[in-house]
């Protein structure tokens, strides 16, 4: 578009101002100033670019101005400027509003599909708009770090260029929630999912990130957005140490404590005896927890608690006399490992179940 495709509108008063400014030598007043920024605004909201309206206005300098002008050419150029200035200040103004309105909605979008509060036909409409098709299967990705992110932070930023560098326009949509880094990724995400992962463990600094299950529809990104969360919070409870945490290997801790009181029960008869030991349950507790986590491994578990061999073997045994339960019998072995599990999730013996 050239300057004579502007529409007369916005150059509407423009060709008198600068016949008076001519023959006067006078500044623009506040309400010419205003003038032009209000038609720098209408511009902007119109699609046209600022060097087209920029171009337009000069055009008409060129066209109007008159030949025998009295003023000094250094007024009538300062008072051009400010023209120009105010032409920019205006259009500027008007894309800072559109980039916030634009925010405003993309951030109440995230909200209504995250937390499944909203009309699925109007969602779906609005999803569009974002690079999402409802339609399909989804999977969400959080990342969580030693900060808290923001859409406009360097760390969003990055992770962003990241995934678009790789795998460009493909429908995935990358956000923040409540100081974490949140990816959705259409149809089959493993891959996507898997570079999101990889480049936000390296933008937070070693951060951790859990990928939910893929499921079909809205409501299917709602769910999986939450197994990622709920991923994320057993790591903490379990003191799980995974970089990535991938909610389909950690189904069975939901089963598990599916019946929060037969769970309860288990780890109070199991367990509760250990109270019993000099120091409390704690200790052998944490015993049995690296000694299973390191698949009943005498000499491995004793070299993540610092112990020798044999100080292990008493403490084991220890748990064997108090519980009536032997850890080295598979059995027994079966029902301890639970116990400990469930004395993990419930938070034993800290919170009495």
């Amino acid at each position: 578009m050239t300057g004579r495709e502007l529409p007369e509108e916005f150059l509407a008063g423009y060709a008198g101002v600068l016949t008076d400014v001519a023959r006067t030598g006078r500044r623009l007043n506040r309400e010419e100033l205003q003038a032009r920024r209000a038609a720098g605004e209408r511009a902007a909201e119109a699609g046209h670019s600022l060097r087209v309206l920029v171009n337009a206005h000069l055009a008409v300098a060129r066209a109007a101005w008159p030949r025998s002008a009295s003023a000094p050419a250094d007024s009538v150029l300062a008072a051009l400027a400010q023209a120009v200035d105010a032409l920019a200040g205006g259009y500027e103004r008007a894309q800072h509003l559109a980039v916030r309105q634009e925010e405003a909605a993309r951030r109440e979008f995230i909200d209504d599909l995250l937390y499944g509060g909203s009309d699925l036909g109007r969602l779906a409409e609005r999803a569009e708009r974002f690079g999402l098709r409802l339609s399909h299967a989804h999977a969400v990705a959080v990342a969580e770090g030693p900060a808290a992110y923001t859409d406009a932070d360097p760390v969003a930023r990055r992770v962003d260029r990241a995934l678009v560098g790789r795998f460009g326009d493909r429908q995935l949509l990358l956000t923040t929630k409540e100081g974490r880094l949140i990816c959705i990724a259409p149809g089959d995400p493993a891959q996507v999912l898997a570079h999101f992962a990889h480049e936000a463990r390296e933008a937070t600094a070693g951060g951790r990130v859990a990928v939910g299950r893929t499921h079909g529809g809205a409501r299917g990104i709602v769910q999986s957005y939450e197994e990622a969360l709920n991923a994320l919070e057993l790591a903490e409870r379990m003191g799980l140490d995974d970089p990535v945490l991938h909610a389909a290997d950690l189904l069975v801790y939901p089963v598990l404590t599916r019946d929060r009181q037969a769970m309860a029960d288990l780890v109070h008869s199991t367990l509760g005896p250990l109270r019993e030991a000099r120091g409390g349950a704690g200790p052998l507790l944490e015993t049995l927890a690296v000694y299973f986590d390191s698949g009943c491994i005498a000499a491995e578990a004793a070299r993540r608690l610092s112990l020798s061999v044999r100080a292990l073997t008493y403490r084991l045994a220890r748990v064997h006399q108090l519980t009536g339960a032997d850890p080295a019998d598979p059995v027994h072995r079966y029902t301890l490992h639970t116990a400990v599990i469930g004395a993990r999730l419930l938070d034993w013996p800290a919170q009495e179940p």
